[in-house]
């Protein structure tokens, strides 16, 4: 296999394990306005690469913080439903949490992967630049001094758009959108800051493990055999 399937099959893998996401769909363009080819060996998300993109050299990464945004209206759609408001300060409170949650658990895997994170340009570090979109608590714990609780069948979702570059050149790699959504259990439970961080680190986890596998994937396949 020549290095230019190997790197192609290997970003394919990302979000593979990624339960609950949409298929790429026929409507998505087989190449982007930035010339970049869809990957429809995925199964789970959205995926398209650079045709001579090589994973293989990287060692390193360069995890950036995760940008965190809302869905559109959520606030409003929150104070509207539920007795506890939602102020902006809870709004930034939330953010702030994904994304130290989202650093966290990225870190977690991909160190554990054999990854070492730096926070500097290299020739084999890859750059790695996050954003949380369309994040929709269903029953945001909202600090009160009333002793009140939120119930609610599900936590939520949020959707992942990563976007892969050549830490030097700033030439983007890959770009992945992949979005989550916790199952409905048919009946209502208590929410609280505790289970809401369990179901958002439940769904960050399985990207974080799929970004390692492909990172894998792509060194191992450029391996020579002993």
């Amino acid at each position: 296999m020549n290095l230019y399937k190997i790197s192609f099959a290997a970003l394919a893998l990302i979000f593979s394990m990624a339960a609950g996401s949409p298929a790429w769909s026929k409507d998505d363009p087989a190449v982007d306005s930035e010339g970049m080819e869809l990957v429809k060996q995925t199964r789970m998300a959205t995926v398209y690469a650079d045709p001579g993109a090589d994973l293989s050299i990287y060692n390193r990464i360069w995890l950036k913080d995760a940008t965190v945004s809302f869905k559109k209206n959520w606030q409003r759609d929150q104070n509207r439903s539920y007795p506890l408001k939602v102020r902006n300060s809870d709004m930034l409170r939330i953010q702030d949490d994904v994304a130290t949650l989202f650093m966290e658990v990225f870190t977690k895997e991909l160190t554990e992967g054999g990854y070492e994170l730096v926070e500097e340009a290299g020739p084999d570090v890859l750059l790695v630049v996050p954003a949380i979109v369309n994040l929709d608590v269903v029953a945001p714990d909202i600090p009160t001094s009333v002793n009140t609780q939120a119930f609610s069948t599900k936590a939520g979702e949020m959707t992942l758009n990563l976007e892969l570059y050549d830490s030097l050149t700033n030439d983007k790699i890959a770009k992945a959108t992949d979005r989550k959504r916790d199952y409905d259990r048919g009946y209502a439970e208590w929410r609280n800051s505790v289970n809401n961080t369990a179901v958002a680190r439940r769904m960050m986890t399985s990207w974080a493990v799929a970004l390692t596998e492909a990172l894998d994937e792509a060194r191992d396949s450029t391996t020579p055999p002993e």
